[in-house]
């Protein structure tokens, strides 16, 4: 008997019912799945959907998971459309890692990219709608186009000038500043090319747009310029690009610069479902424009934001944790971090290893040795790592680790993927590929890498030489691994390794890794060697300002929380030539042994003092001499950074100039700015706590303290004023 058509309907419509209902039971039971094996503090962040929402997450607390499962559980619990959510962060590979991450967690269509990938599919999709052409070119290197620009101007090109052109006119960009303003924003944010005034870099600036012009290309920042302004002169580029993407999440919001924030804010509009993670303590790319006030601020900016904390390291011991946490906490001292003291989890490990060598060999001999005993104790060479503050530190450690024969790799800011050299193996490596697809892996790989100059037995030599060497070898010993894997076929050992290409997962190399703190960031080994933590160059040299030094600690702290079983630090007490006298970096006091710490007073004895006077002018954050009455006022180096209220500090100053006006004395009788500044740091509550700061006599805090201690609990100047 044939179904009527009503009853054909109804069998196809309960049939459906049935399918929904089981899609809708699978769904949750992966839901679930989800947030399971999450702790309380990221099973609160996976739960909370919508925005605005910013989490503060510490260095190896489960960031990236918490994110991930975040996505999932919006995705699987029907709450989000994966197809309408942007998920973005700072590094292909960062990328690559979260799109293999959702995809493991069922949600593999959400699109997760950097910031300069997505503002460069949205260019390529609308661009030639709008402009009615195709989009210009994207340059691989600005170097040669600088060079022309600053030639044309009869400014000399020599390398390290050309190298500083480029990153400074990258930041010029990046914090929305355009050459006919750049003189006066440099000298605000106290910047400064060696061997170039700052008309001169605003001149190349605008010489260099030109270039690029005439060559008809555009530069990597030129991408987030070109999609903000695409934005803002076509409303209709916004709403169709809006009616995609409803939800967004950023990851590392700390980096974010001015000019991708402008974007971010108009990919969003109206909408408020924003989720936003950073850690103020991991700020280390200021001087490349990360403005870390978005991330503090972001309460601010979206009203009823709901904040969360990650606090529970499950990366480091707890050795390890209390040298991060004194570092940014100091006990008894006033803390110089705003983000999160670290809450260890794992077992106690081995103490932190402290060591002053002799001079520099002696301290790259000394780190060869102790790494080749790690090794003979059972650590992987690829689970180790030195790390130092610049490169030019690399070289005497180089010579040693190959006397030593420890294997190293050397571990650049370029991204692997993006090395001329791994392009060149890669290219090859199809094309060999695709003449014989059914080759053995391994022989063939090593056949083709062989033909580029490729050898099993790494150079003599160092720099361009060892890391072609190393990049090559790097792919070889992946292929290899995929091929004892399973995957014998040539052309499918290459297929998987060109999608790590295209999630930027690197191999790894069986060696010691060497690279800056700038560098790690984001990495972690079993051990870890800060290499050279001396004054000059742990803070820099050329950190002089305030904010410098901050950012020179938060460096240090980021090359700590790297390690995960041991730290080991190091310096060298003399410099090149046995000449120049070294001491460790201010940053060590309180957490190596005072007799390590202490820097070199010189021969000539100074004047005794009592013990108590010497506490008195002491630095309260470094332990070292006070000398200026400044200082002493304030109880530490000016150098040495100290959270206050800014805010606070500037309706100080205002109330200040009104109470000058008003009984027609200087500002400075009232308070120096130096006193001012005391308050906002020290936030006294009543008078007998201002009373403790050096500047305010019982006569000053008779006539003024009120009014002070009304400013410090938030009452503005004119309040302050009317009250007294």
């Amino acid at each position: 008997m044939v179904p009527r058509r009503s009853d054909a309907a109804s069998i196809v419509a309960a049939m459906s019912t049935d399918s929904r209902l089981t899609r809708s039971a699978s769904a949750r039971e992966a839901d679930e799945e989800v947030l399971s094996g999450l702790d309380d503090q990221q099973r609160e962040v996976a739960m909370e959907i919508g925005g605005p929402l910013v989490v503060v997450a510490g260095a190896g607390t489960g960031k990236t998971r918490a994110i991930t499962h975040r996505i999932a559980h919006g995705v699987l619990s029907g709450q989000q459309q994966a197809s309408a959510i942007l998920a973005v962060t700072f590094t292909t590979r960062a990328a690559g890692e979260m799109r293999a991450r959702l995809a493991g967690l069922g949600v593999p269509r959400v699109r997760a990219s950097t910031f300069h990938a997505a503002a460069l599919r949205q260019l390529r999709y609308f661009w030639p709608r709008v402009m009615g052409h195709e989009l210009p070119q994207v340059t691989g290197s600005t170097y040669a186009l600088v060079a022309e620009a600053a030639s044309r101007l009869k400014v000399r090109t020599d390398t390290a000038l050309l190298r500083d052109l480029v990153t400074e006119l990258s930041w010029a960009k990046s914090t929305n500043v355009t050459p006919a303003d750049y003189p006066a924003a440099a000298e605000h944010a106290s910047r400064s090319v060696a061997g170039a005034d700052p008309q001169t870099v605003a001149r190349v600036a605008a010489e260099y747009e030109r270039v690029k012009r005439g060559h008809a290309v555009m530069d990597y920042d030129d991408i987030l310029l070109c999609a903000v302004a695409l934005m803002h002169e076509h409303p209709e580029v916004a709403q169709e690009f809006r009616a995609g993407y409803r939800h967004f999440v950023v990851d590392e919001y700390q980096d974010v610069s001015p000019l991708q924030h402008s974007l971010l804010r108009l990919w969003l509009g109206e909408r408020r479902d924003l989720c936003v993670v950073g850690d103020p303590d991991q700020v280390i790319h200021s001087f490349a424009g990360a403005d870390a006030r978005f991330l503090m601020r972001f309460s601010r900016e979206f009203s009823q934001a709901r904040t969360l904390r990650l606090e529970r390291n499950y990366r480091s011991t707890p050795e390890v944790l209390q040298v991060a946490n004194d570092l940014l906490h100091p006990p008894g001292r006033r803390a110089v971090g705003s983000g999160v003291v670290l809450r260890p989890t794992r077992p106690a490990g081995v103490p932190v290893i402290t060591e002053a060598a002799g001079d520099e060999p002696a301290e790259a001999q000394s780190l060869a040795q102790w790494l080749a005993g790690q090794h003979r104790d059972g650590i992987e060479w690829s689970q180790m790592a030195v790390l130092f503050r610049v490169n030019s530190q690399a070289l005497a450690l180089e010579a040693a680790l190959g006397e030593a024969h420890v294997p190293y790799v050397v571990r650049g800011t370029e991204r692997f993927y993006a090395r001329a050299e791994t392009r060149a193996a890669l290219a090859r490596l199809r094309r060999d590929a695709d003449r014989a697809p059914d080759a053995p892996a391994s022989q063939a790989v090593a056949t083709s890498l062989g033909s580029l100059g490729w050898t099993p037995q790494a150079p003599q030599g160092q720099g361009a030489v060892r890391t072609r060497w190393e990049t090559w070898s790097a792919l070889h010993d992946l292929a290899t691994d995929l091929h004892d894997a399973g995957t014998p076929g040539f052309s499918d050992v290459v297929t998987l390794i060109e999608q790590r290409a295209r999630n930027e997962q690197v191999p790894v190399a069986d060696g010691v890794t060497l690279t800056t703190f700038h560098a790690s960031k984001g990495l972690e080994w079993r051990v870890v060697a800060l290499y050279g933590v001396v004054e000059g160059l742990m803070p820099i040299s050329m950190a002089t300002e305030r904010f410098q030094i901050a950012e020179e600690r938060r460096l240090l702290y980021v090359g700590i929380t790297r390690a995960r079983d041991q730290l080991r630090i190091s310096w060298a007490t003399k410099g090149s030539g046995n000449h120049a006298r070294r001491s460790p970096s201010r940053f060590l006091s309180g957490l190596v042994s005072d007799s390590a710490a202490a820097p070199d007073s010189g021969d000539a004895p100074g004047p005794r003092r009592s013990a108590r006077r010497r506490r008195a002018e002491q630095c309260s954050m470094c332990g070292r001499p006070l000398t200026t009455p400044g200082e002493i006022k304030l109880g530490h180096h000016d150098g040495c950074e100290v959270p206050y209220d800014e805010e606070l500090f500037e309706r100080l100053r205002t109330w200040r100039a009104a109470v000058a006006a008003k009984e027609s004395i200087p500002a400075y009788m009232v308070f120096t700015d130096v006193t001012l500044r005391a308050f906002a740091e020290a936030l006294p509550g009543d008078r007998e706590s201002l009373l403790k700061i050096r500047g305010v006599g019982l006569r000053k805090a008779e006539r003024f303290g009120d009014q002070v201690i009304a400013l410090i609990k938030g009452a503005s100047a004119q309040q302050a004023l009317t009250e007294a």
